[in-house]
């Protein structure tokens, strides 16, 4: 057993979440890594193609599943993943949790940060894996998928660490009663709720996932992993280099199980209506969320989808600022849940360092730096990545039908390296505050909404009742006005959600670090849940007290 192996490591986590500072325990620069990393990655990945998956030590499958098509090629990647029943995988579950639950969370720690050494030797090939099944661009794949999901898991380890540290494990209780002292030794048990599921989305199949899987785990569940059925190989080869080292430690490897299905026979109901399975993790659309969420006798923890907003009033430099709201909303085809969608816009325009600009104006200025990113050959192409699958494509490519005055239309994208690429260039629409129909919901992918309000407080009211209504995840504002800053921020955190002022540069609305932001608050409809507070922690195991006379 590994013992005290990466104690600093716990340690500085812990004191991180504390800190709220910059901290990150895997560097996201790709040359960290070593200058052969990357192709060696390409070539473990390239092994794995068309052959059947067997990394993973899960044991009793007869039959294999696998449909992923890479968004960058358009060709099958031909993996096959060994399936089981519900049954087989909840029995295993049940059966691997026993030991598990009575390890000390300090040895527990230990492995889970030693199963994250195993991962970051594993970042380039997961980083292919995640390119050629959701889309990303590899350095998107590469930072997202392994270093950022890396720290996330870290900073629920830390997380389940300290919690489960919070009270002694044992105390003799004394009692002053007059002559005599009642005397009684207690001992006080964190018990794990029971077996985890964890279910998976196809366009962040590590990072959404990787939080989940911790937080069941260092608490004392086990944990069986239900990717979705387009996105399976990232978290497959996470999921293999846990089982090895659980294995190499004398723990049952089917504490972390990789339960793969396909599109026309799913698992995900079965399992989340399973008796046993009595905490679940869920990133994805709403409808299945909300059906999760309803769920009695689980415990639920959900990130759905989400209306983000930008409000703009005013502004010192519109260039940078265009540029930064540009790039955020080209970023990886918009495919983010953080991904801004509505901009709401004075009819009188916004006021700049050089005067006002109309609404006209300031609509100009965001297509044209939205057009010129997209047509910049050497940033296009990258920072657009793939567009995950045919729905979000035929979304974006029907946006002009949803109404409202189209002022870029999107289309394809040329991309040098894979001519094939499924790729869309966003779409921006201009429509009114009486739109409600059109800009009401969630349009996921590359669909951009400028929307002509009254005047700053009238983009306030709206973007609060999108945050209220329908959720929210993010809204970026800008104001050089600190007394309307403190009327967005007063209005937008009242309904549950964080606002990102004024960012230009290298800093964009879409990005949410470990140890620092709270990703999804939890409080409106865009999820029950956050990466990474307490309650994502303390509501996986319960505290419980035994109490014995102490003789004389």
């Amino acid at each position: 057993m590994l013992a005290t192996k990466h104690q600093n490591t716990i340690d500085n986590a812990v004191k991180a979440n504390h800190e709220r500072r910059f901290y990150s325990q895997y560097p996201e620069h790709p040359k960290a890594y070593g200058e052969a990393a990357a192709a060696s990655g390409m070539t473990s990945y390239q092994q794995l193609l068309n052959q059947p998956f067997d990394r993973l030590l899960q044991t009793g499958s007869n039959e294999r599943v696998g449909e992923e098509v890479s968004p960058y090629t358009l060709e099958n990647l031909g993996i096959t993943y060994p399936s089981f029943t519900v049954e087989e995988l909840v029995a295993q579950a049940g059966a691997a949790g026993r030991q598990w639950a009575n390890t000390p969370v300090s040895n527990r720690a230990d492995i889970l940060v030693e199963t994250l050494e195993r991962v970051k030797g594993l970042f380039f090939e997961i980083a292919y894996a995640t390119m050629h099944t959701t889309g990303q661009s590899f350095m998107m794949s590469f930072q997202a998928s392994g270093p950022h999901a890396n720290d996330r898991a870290l900073e629920a380890i830390a997380m389940g660490y300290e919690e489960l540290h919070r009270f002694p494990a044992e105390q003799r209780w004394e009692k002053p009663m007059g002559k005599v002292t009642l005397q009684l030794q207690k001992t006080f048990k964190a018990v794990p709720r029971g077996i985890g599921l964890v279910i998976g989305c196809s366009t962040f199949p590590v990072w959404n996932s990787l939080p989940g899987i911790y937080a069941d785990l260092v608490t004392g569940n086990p944990v069986i992993v239900k990717p979705h059925p387009k996105a399976v190989l990232p978290i497959a080869l996470v999921i293999s280099a846990i089982q090895q080292v659980l294995h190499e430690n004398g723990f049952d490897p089917h504490l972390c199980q990789l339960a793969a299905d396909s599109s026309a026979q799913p698992l995900t109901t079965a399992l989340c209506e399973h008796p046993r399975i009595t905490l679940i993790d869920y990133t994805g659309g709403s409808s299945f969320g909300d059906y999760v969420e309803s769920l009695r006798g689980k415990t639920v923890f959900t990130e759905k989808a989400g209306v983000n907003s930008v409000i703009l009033d005013s502004v010192k430099d519109v260039d940078a600022v265009v540029q930064n709201l540009a790039f955020a909303v080209c970023l990886y085809s918009g495919q983010m849940c953080t991904a801004p969608q509505n901009f709401f816009i004075p009819e009188q325009g916004i006021a700049t360092a050089a005067g006002n600009l109309g609404f006209n104006e300031t609509a100009q200025q965001i297509r044209d730096a939205i057009a010129a990113l997209v047509n910049n050959p050497k940033m296009g192409a990258g920072t657009l990545g793939a567009v995950q699958n045919d729905v979000t494509l035929q979304r974006a490519q029907d946006a002009a039908r949803l109404g409202g005055k189209v002022l870029l239309q999107g289309g394809p994208v040329p991309n040098e390296e894979f001519s094939k690429a499924r790729m869309c260039s966003p779409t921006v629409l201009e429509v009114t505050s009486a739109d409600h129909n059109i800009y009401e919901k969630e349009l996921f992918g590359p669909v951009i909404l400028l929307v002509k309000t009254k005047n700053t407080a009238h983009s306030i009211q709206l973007a609060r009742q999108m945050a209220e209504q329908h959720g929210a995840i993010t809204c970026a504002a800008y104001t050089t006005d600190p007394v309307v800053k403190e009327k967005i921020a007063e209005e937008m955190n009242s309904v549950f959600t964080p606002v990102s002022f004024n960012f230009t540069g290298l800093i964009w609305v879409n990005q949410h670090a470990a140890f620092s932001d709270f990703h999804v608050t939890g409080g409106n409809p865009a999820g029950n849940a956050s990466f990474t507070n307490q309650e994502f922690i303390v509501k996986r195991f319960v505290w419980v007290g035994n109490r014995e006379v102490v003789s004389d």
